[in-house]
């Protein structure tokens, strides 16, 4: 016993070390971007029918065994199209490295300020007078293919400019507005609907083709609905409903921030070093 130890740990190598951690890791993020998702559920029923084909092969029942072997067999080809919207956004999500980032515009504090500002009053007066708005938010993934279902617009942010759109005898009012950067691209556009069946049935299409765009790629979308004047927020395929204007304000100062202040290219060492200035400032 002592001898089959020492083997073991004197016979691991730094690439060992470092190959476990690596498959360990993937595995790690892997069950973190399924979790709590539709995958999840098909995941789980996967691993039943692996059990049920190891234990059918050990108990001997040929049958049962042959049945869920060619099963297997076939099933890889179903699982690639099964898995389709998630194995989507996971190379999308690969392709949003966090460390080289690309951005179409570069935004200063005050010009982030002043567009939050203008967008915030915008909300805020959809919320009180009840008019449905759907904002999406444009980030790392381009939306040129859902700009171009609307009316290109590209101008600049305006609360009169996205009252007008979102105004109820406007052509584009139903449609979705696509904002990149400090520029207003389309209004009136088409977005993908969500396939999620939990969605509460109280949710109309607008929310359901907000957290719909967020599943396909990492837009932030702002939601008023038309029959409470309730304002939700779609990220990363969740939903968060019942913002307070504050929160809004917030969340789209960050977003607007997060771009202003980051470099293009992530080194930590240089940001810790840039925060040790800040402080002693």
């Amino acid at each position: 016993m002592q001898e089959f130890l020492y083997n073991i740990v004197y016979g691991i190598r730094i690439a060992d070390i470092i190959d476990i951690l690596i498959v360990a890791f993937v595995i790690y993020k892997i069950l973190v971007f399924i979790h709590e998702t539709r995958a999840e559920q098909l995941v789980k029923g996967l691993l039943i029918l692996v059990l049920a084909t190891f234990l059918s092969d050990k108990l001997k029942l040929y049958t049962l065994n042959w049945i869920l072997v060619n099963t297997m067999t076939l099933g890889v080809i179903a699982l690639i199209i099964v898995f389709q919207p998630e194995l989507r956004r996971a190379l999308e999500y690969i392709g949003r490295s966090k460390f080289i980032r690309t951005q179409f515009v570069r935004i200063d504090k005050e010009k982030a300020k002043s567009i939050t500002a203008q967008l915030v009053k915008a909300i805020d007066h959809f919320s009180t007078r009840k008019v449905g708005a759907l904002l999406v938010l444009e980030r790392e993934t381009a939306l040129s293919d859902i700009v171009e279902t609307g009316t290109k617009i590209d101008a600049e942010i305006s609360t009169e400019l996205i009252g007008n759109i979102f105004y109820e005898g406007s052509p584009m009012h139903d449609g979705a507005t696509i904002i990149r950067g400090d520029r207003i691209l389309a209004a009136g556009c088409v977005l993908p609907l969500t396939q999620d069946k939990t969605l509460g049935r109280e949710l109309g299409t607008r929310h359901r083709a907000g957290l719909g765009i967020t599943e396909n790629s990492d837009a932030v979308v702002l939601i008023v609905s038309e029959e409470t004047g309730i304002i939700s927020l779609a990220v990363d395929g969740k939903l968060t409903r019942f913002l307070d204007i504050k929160a809004v304000e917030k969340t789209i100062l960050n977003f607007y921030l997060a771009d202003a202040e980051e470099p293009t290219v992530k080194v930590p060492f240089l940001d810790k070093i840039r925060r040790m200035k800040n402080e002693k400032k």
